[in-house]
């Protein structure tokens, strides 16, 4: 079986990987909803997912 070549995205450290999450305001609406905000993982942008560091003249 063939495998890929690829490695898989790392999930960033700051959200394990769950970049958007929703926040009730506490209140409800007028069709009895709750009211909520969507707050953004603020390292990785909302991707969930953090780049890799190349390591420069790291020798070991």
């Amino acid at each position: 079986m063939a495998q890929s070549g690829h490695t898989p995205p790392r999930i960033c450290p700051n959200c394990d990987g769950f970049p958007a999450v929703a926040i009730t305001l506490g209140g409800r609406d007028r069709s009895g909803a709750r009211r909520t905000i969507t707050a953004h993982c603020s390292a990785c942008h909302g991707t969930g997912t953090a780049a890799r560091i190349k390591r420069v003249g790291v020798t070991a």
